[in-house]
């Protein structure tokens, strides 16, 4: 087994929300799971959350490869993810993914040599009035992004990696 017995036990919660034959229904949130336990996605583990929902492999991957929150390979311990579409690109969105991007050395779908921080654009996030919007980790949302909050923000992420 790949994950964690707590993991699998999480998954049978989320099961037990759904009908028998509609198990599939879990699959967002089995991935999630997995995700947050393992950091990434293999190809292994989606063949066995499939498995144990009961579904093919490629509706498990569907999914996984659809939404831009799941992770098909490893990421850094920090994964940031700048939203540049058009509300938030009139908002500096783009320009702040620039400023990310020269800071950290790195492009969009990269991670930093020291597999500290990894670089994604985002799809809408729901806050454009709050633009230039960053999500970290799929959990924090940072809104109203300067650079001067961005400096602060990816000091702390480096204190925090190396402590």
């Amino acid at each position: 087994m790949l994950l964690s017995e707590q993991a699998y036990t999480k998954i049978d919660k989320e099961l037990a929300k759904y009908p028998a034959d509609q198990r599939s229904s879990a699959i967002m949130s089995s991935l999630r799971i997995a995700q947050e336990e393992n950091g990434w996605l293999s190809s292994d583990l989606i063949a066995e959350i499939a498995g144990y929902i009961g579904v093919e492999p490629i509706a498990v991957q569907e999914v996984a490869t659809f939404y831009d929150m799941f992770d098909m390979k490893p990421v850094g311990k920090f994964k940031i993810t700048v939203c540049t579409n058009l509300p938030c690109a009139l908002r500096d969105g783009v320009k702040t993914a620039e400023y990310i991007k020269e800071k950290l050395g790195i492009g969009f779908g990269e991670t930093t040599p020291d597999g500290t921080f990894t670089l994604k654009e985002g799809e809408c996030m729901g806050a454009c009035g709050d633009s230039p919007i960053l999500l970290v980790n799929n959990h924090h949302m940072c809104v109203r992004m300067s650079q001067e909050k961005i400096d602060e923000m990816l000091a702390d992420m480096l204190k925090e990696a190396q402590a």
